[in-house]
């Protein structure tokens, strides 16, 4: 069977990269990237979630790469990246400070956002050297550190053992997700969309979601099931934002209400209402303000002023 591809036409269809590489990880992994916009422009680096590939980031691509260098990575397994037996929030630390390294210059600082798994991503790195030297400010979006399934809410039960079992058996499932068709959609949107979610949003995240390997999609489910990060939110000690959706039944605000707590240099936590899980495809406006935002503060701000004579 034939996996689908991204959208063609409208703000989620990705857009041409201005090159692509392929990245070396520690253990040889070969890791997919993509870079976008100028590059003398900040950098800018993005690590999806589960299921997820580049292609999530479509919008923030498409506005942030008119004046940001863009650099975007296909997880283990997820998109243009083969999958690798080794699935551990090691493993995705060490393809984090492989493309850091690849991509940047040495000392370059960039702001660096993580959605759900690519949020788990940062926090599995925080400690890392390549990302202390790398990383100037984090985005948070719709991620959490630990207890995801006990707190998962996809299962309208009453939170307890009962819940937890079922939903860790439907977040592992082996079951293929099969073609992108309308009930395809409705549990999509259901499960990790907020209700008054747009069709061409729900569209996107449908071909994408669906696009990856089962295989893939089961084995990390385990990583995420077993999940425990504290200790790397701790060591996230670069200034922090946070976007969560109040809708979100994956990572419920319970998720980014700790660790707002747990930060060691919170700069603010955005609970969107209505919004689902997939809050780069729900709110792009307001998550590519961020991104900019951060940039401006904590990038471009520390960059050294061009002297007159080599200006003029």
């Amino acid at each position: 069977m034939s996996r689908p591809t991204p959208v063609t036409t409208g703000r989620y269809a990705p857009s041409a990269p201005v090159r692509e590489l392929t990245v070396t990880s520690a253990d040889g992994a070969p890791i997919h990237v993509e870079v976008h916009g100028p590059e003398d422009a900040p950098a800018v680096v993005l690590a999806h979630g589960w299921t997820c590939s580049t292609a999530f980031w479509a919008a923030q691509i498409r506005e942030l790469a008119a004046d940001h260098r863009v650099i975007a990575y296909d997880q283990r397994g997820h998109g243009r990246t083969p999958a690798s037996p080794a699935c551990s929030t090691d493993a995705l630390a060490d393809d984090l400070e492989a493309v850091l390294t690849a991509t940047l210059a040495p000392g370059e600082r960039a702001v660096i956002a993580g959605h759900s798994m690519g949020g788990m991503t940062v926090m599995a790195a925080s400690g890392r050297p390549a990302f202390r030297e790398h990383a100037a400010a984090v985005l948070l979006c719709s991620t959490g550190s630990t207890r995801l399934v006990p707190e998962s809410t996809v299962l309208p039960l009453r939170a307890g053992r009962v819940r937890t079992w079922i939903t860790g058996h439907i977040l592992g499932s082996r079951a293929p997700l099969g073609p992108v068709t309308p009930a395809a959609r409705r549990i999509l949107k259901y499960a990790t969309m907020g209700p008054a979610s747009a069709p061409e949003m729900v569209e996107a995240c449908a071909r994408i979601v669906h696009a990856c390997p089962r295989t893939v999609r089961h084995a990390w489910s385990h990583v995420l099931a077993s999940l425990d990060l504290d200790a790397g939110v701790r060591e996230l000690r670069v200034p922090t934002e946070i976007v969560a959706g109040t809708a979100d039944r994956l990572t419920p605000p319970v998720h980014a209400r700790a660790l707002a707590a747990a930060l060691p240099d919170c700069r603010g936590l955005t609970e969107l209402p209505g919004v689902g899980h997939m809050t780069p495809v729900e709110a792009p406006d307001l998550v590519t303000t961020r991104i900019r935002d951060l940039v401006t503060a904590h990038v471009r701000a520390q960059q050294p002023a061009v002297p007159a004579e080599e200006s003029a």
